[in-house]
């Protein structure tokens, strides 16, 4: 599955989801985790709330995680009707040490949380979905 991390840094993760510069995308399975991209956002001025969200959504939108510092209400909505799930972690937690806890859920047994969103990915899957989820 594909993991976001909101970053300014693309070590830690420090940026709230409406001001992330970029983010850090990594490819998690089992086996370990490998950083795909780093995906810069371009800034553009004067850009309204709903257009910074819709910016970062598309930056994200083949993501099943978002690993964020914060998010507001109406942008956490918005994700999670993505099926992306946000996943608050205390400011400058490193990305590393994230990627090994998660790494080590889905080794174990995964909590609830992850063991529906794993399940809902798997679903999208059999059922021959969009995995880039542009349509709707």
């Amino acid at each position: 599955m594909k993991v976001a991390f909101a970053t300014d840094d693309g070590s830690r993760v420090n940026a709230h989801f409406g001001q992330s510069p970029m983010f850090a995308v990594y490819n998690v399975t089992r086996a370990g985790a490998e950083l795909v991209e780093l995906r810069r956002l371009s800034a553009v001025p004067n850009q309204d709330e709903a257009g910074k969200i819709d910016s970062r959504l598309d930056s994200v939108g083949d993501c099943t995680l978002i690993f964020i510092m914060q998010i507001g209400a109406s942008a956490a909505a918005r994700v999670t009707r993505r099926k992306i799930m946000p996943v608050k972690v205390p400011p400058g937690s490193p990305i590393q040490e994230q990627l090994k806890r998660l790494v080590e859920m889905l080794q174990g047994k995964p909590p609830m949380w992850l063991a529906k969103v794993l399940r809902a990915e798997e679903a999208e899957k059999n059922e021959g979905g969009d995995a880039d989820g542009t349509h709707g």
